[in-house]
């Protein structure tokens, strides 16, 4: 699965693995009832509804997307503790080539295997990366009934409005 990246993005977006039906169209975060797309322009970090299928737009608005895991599963669940350790590894040199200003991860729970941080919770982080911030988002599943639409867009709001400042 292709990463949507620039050098100097505001924002990368990281999901925690493509799922299935991400990997057969090539597009982040297209499964239906995934509410990643939604909530990003309810954030107003879009001025319009985006599909998965526009996601080379996003660079436009200083945003990128990529993954923790580059393994397709249908539930991230299937994933293995080597393969969040690996991923943080490899996510921590991308984000230190690419420079964002923040890097979103999508999913405390996958953010706390890949860096190995058990307590973390929703928001910003102490971490950084080089000198990019880290905030940890609650992952826009359909399944994580924990969060509605309007929550989560106020969560990524807050990171929408640090990553202006």
């Amino acid at each position: 699965m292709p990463d949507v990246t620039a050098d100097g993005l505001r924002v990368l977006f990281c999901g925690i693995n493509p799922g299935l039906t991400t990997a057969a169209t090539g597009h982040h975060f297209a499964r239906p009832g995934n509410r990643f797309w939604p909530v990003l322009h309810l954030s107003r970090f879009t001025p319009r509804l985006l599909k998965p299928a526009e996601q080379g737009e996003l660079p436009s608005h200083g945003l990128g997307i990529t993954n923790v895991v580059a393994r397709a599963t249908a539930r991230a669940d299937e994933l293995t503790t080597e393969e969040y350790v690996e991923g943080g590894r490899l996510l921590t040199a991308r984000v230190e080539r690419l420079r964002p200003r923040w890097l979103a991860v999508v999913g405390v729970t996958a953010y706390r295997a890949a860096f190995g941080d058990r307590k973390a919770v929703v928001g910003p982080q102490e971490r950084a990366i080089g000198d990019s911030r880290v905030w940890v988002l609650p992952n826009p599943s359909g399944l994580n009934a924990h969060w509605t639409t309007a929550t989560m867009a106020e969560e990524f709001g807050r990171l929408r409005v640090a990553a202006e400042g």
